[in-house]
Parts: C-alpha cells; structure tokens; sequence
C-alpha cells in the first residue's frame, strides 16, 4: 500500500527507505549469482561420491559382497535416471531456482539417512535420495550457469560457462572423493563425519540460492510430460552419437566412483581410505583439469585425444590388475579420466549446439541420461561377472566394452561433421 504525503511535509523523506525496502533481501546480480550455482552445483556433486571410500567400511559392519556394493551403487543411479527422465527438463517452465533448491534439500535428506539408518536399507533409500537430488541438479544447473554467465558477459565467448559447468561437475567429484577419503582415514566417527561435513555444505549452498537470479521467464509454464529429446530432426544422429560417448566417458566414471575403493582392498591389498579417495580425486581431477586445457582445440582434435587416453588409461587400469600394481592404477585412472572429461565435455558441446534456448535443459538432460545409463550399466554388469570370473577379467571385459561404445559414437559424430 502506497501513502500519499501531503504539501507542506518534509520533502526528503518522500525518499527514505520504508522498513519493508529495508528488510527485503537483496538479489545479486548475474555474474555473483553464476558463482553461487557453480557452487552449489559442486557441492552436490562432492556429496555424491561421499560413501566411496566408505565401501569398505560398510561391507565389514554389515558383511556384503563386492556385487552389493554395486547394487547400492546403481540404486544412486537409478535415482538419477528416474530423476532425469521426470525431473530433469521441468525447469525449463517452471524455473531453474524451483528446480535447484529442492533438489540441494533432498541432498540434505539424504545425508540425514546415511547418518541415521547406516545398514544395507537405510543405504539404498539414501542412495535413491541423492541419485533423485543431483538428476534435479546436473542439466538444471548447467543451464542456469549458461544463462547467468552470458547475460552477465553477454560479449564472452559462451563457451566458457560450459567449462564452469563441466569443471562443477567433475571437479566436485573429485574433492568429494579426497575430502571423504581424508575424512575417514582420519577422523573420528568415519561413517558419520563426512555426512555431517557436506550437511553443512549444502545447507551454505541452499541459502546461497535465494539470492541468485531466475533466468526463465515467468509466464512459460506447460502441460506437464516427461522428459523427450527436444532436438531439431537434422541434428538427431548427431545427438545420439554424442548420447554414446557420455555413455561410454561416464562408465569409466562409474567404474572408480564405485568399485575403485574394492579393487583396492580386494586385489591389491590397499585398505587405507585416504589412498583410495586419492586415486577417484585423481580420476575425476584429470577429467576436470583435461577439459580447462583443451579448450582452444577444436571438436575433432578434442574428440580424438579424448578418445586415445580413453583407451590408453583402461588398457593401464587392466594391467595394474593383473601386475597388482598401484601406480598402474594412477596412472591408467588418470589417463582414463582426462579421456572421458574430453568426450564429456565434447559430447555436451555437441548437444548444446543443437539446443534452442527454450529446450536447453530438455536437450542437456538427455546427455545426462545417457551418460548416467553409462554409470550404472557396465558398472552393474561387472557386479555380475565377478561373481563367476576373475576380477581382472571382468575388467578387461569392461574396458573393451567401453572404448568400443565411444570409438563407435566419435566415429559417427566425425562423419556427420565432415
């Protein structure tokens, strides 16, 4: 309600702040808020890899298998994937913010779950939780950071708000890896420090939230239908190609973010919990790392070094298996994720040339599905086979898997470009 003041009334204060001005929170601006989702979109990524190191914990509370472990494992991607496919595009109409910040809340759920209810149950619930949390997050978030960053510098090259993204993205994957594995070897309460930790990180980030700016206009609310690929019927082939090689770079992600901490303990004898968050850091660091340093190469030079470390890092992480050797495992983890941070970031590019804006989060979100089918299906698979076959093996059966997946998707998508 506005009042009127009458003649003679003191003119200054005509400008004075009401108390309501001076209460209402004030909005940062495009560039702040770009910042702030990057943030939050890294610390939800960091909290998704907290329980890797902890996999070994976990199977000597509770006594489980290595096949266990990867049915925890795919019950988080599951989440994602039913997340993604009836979550992931909303906020295109409905908003990035609605989308983002109850997504941060069920991340804090989550990690209630883990705190409070830590046998096999209560895991796979708190997994489902996260992998529902970051499906919300991956394609919202990146899109929100595409529009704050070029309505904030609307002369830069866009590209750069796609390494901000995809450096989150993987770069959180890392530090949660290493700050959870550093957590555990050596702090008290190994099953309940970290969670807390990342309570309290994502609780910053929720907050942070408030304040940043919606991107989508209102008024462009729709029907409700699940996810559908929103790409123009020229550029599907090479969508699909580009679906096939985040495919193939996320299985290798699922490989160390799940099993990487067993293989450890089971074939090389290493129990320490700090070493096996340092080698996933390692893997999804490489990955982040990679994607800043090839920046200036073009789409087919990117695509095709991306797809030589690709092959060069697993052949490495097979044969560390077989030579039980721990700097195999480095160096092929690091190889091997430098590779699939190229082909994800090439495959993400690729998607978000053939995006329109009113579809970007439709368009991003299938490229998350895809890759998070990656994520879980190899990784699922060589929960199978290790239960009748050698684990190197099962391995190897992998690795040739996967470099077959990308090369099939690179060798496609440089067809349709040249």
């Amino acid at each position: 309600m506005t009042s009127t003041i009458p003649t003679g009334s003191v003119p200054a204060q005509t400008s004075a702040p009401t108390r309501a001005t001076l209460h209402r929170p004030r909005r940062m601006g495009h560039a702040g808020g770009t910042w702030v989702v990057a943030f939050a979109f890294l610390s939800a990524m960091a909290f998704s890899v907290v329980p890797t190191p902890l996999w070994p914990l976990y199977q000597q509370q509770d006594g489980f298998s290595t096949f266990v472990v990867t049915i925890a494992f795919a019950a988080y991607a599951v989440g994602v994937i039913l997340s993604l496919f009836l979550l992931g595009h909303v906020s295109d109409w409905v908003g990035r913010k609605r989308i983002l910040v109850p997504a941060l809340a069920i991340e804090v759920v989550s990690a209630v779950v883990f705190i409070v209810w830590n046998d096999l149950p209560g895991l796979l619930i708190a997994r489902v939780l996260c992998g529902i949390g970051i499906g919300m997050i991956t394609a919202t978030a990146t899109a929100h950071i595409t529009e704050l960053f070029t309505r904030a510098h609307p002369d830069s090259d866009p590209s750069r708000a796609g390494l901000l993204s995809t450096g989150a993205n993987m770069g959180g994957f890392a530090i949660g890896s290493l700050v959870s594995g550093l957590l555990t070897q050596f702090v008290a309460l190994p099953l309940v420090t970290p969670y807390v930790v990342f309570i309290v990180v994502l609780l910053g980030a929720l907050v942070a939230m408030g304040l940043v700016p919606e991107t989508v206009p209102a008024g462009t609310s729709r029907p409700y239908r699940p996810q559908r690929i929103a790409v123009p019927r020229s550029g599907r082939g090479a969508f699909f190609a580009a679906a096939a090689i985040a495919f193939g770079a996320f299985s290798v992600f699922g490989l160390f973010s799940s099993l990487a901490p067993v293989l450890l303990a089971g074939r090389l004898g290493i129990t320490d919990h700090a070493v096996a968050g340092l080698v996933v850091a390692a893997v999804f660091g490489s990955a982040a790392v990679s994607q800043l340093l090839v920046g200036r190469l073009s789409a087919a030079r990117q695509l095709g070094l991306g797809t030589a470390l690709l092959v060069v890092g697993l052949a490495g992480v097979t044969l560390s298996l077989v030579a039980s050797s721990l700097a195999l495992v480095l160096i092929g983890g690091v190889l091997a994720g430098a590779g699939a941070g190229i082909l994800f970031k090439a495959s993400l590019a690729t998607a978000g040339s053939l995006a329109s804006p009113a579809h970007r989060g439709e368009t991003l979100a299938g490229i998350f599905l895809a890759g998070y089918l990656g994520l879980v299906v190899p990784v699922l698979g060589i929960g199978i086979a290790v239960l009748t076959i050698p684990q190197s093996v099962a391995v190897l059966g992998f690795a040739i898997v996967a470099a077959a997946v990308v090369l099939l998707g690179v060798l496609a998508l440089s067809r349709r470009r040249a």
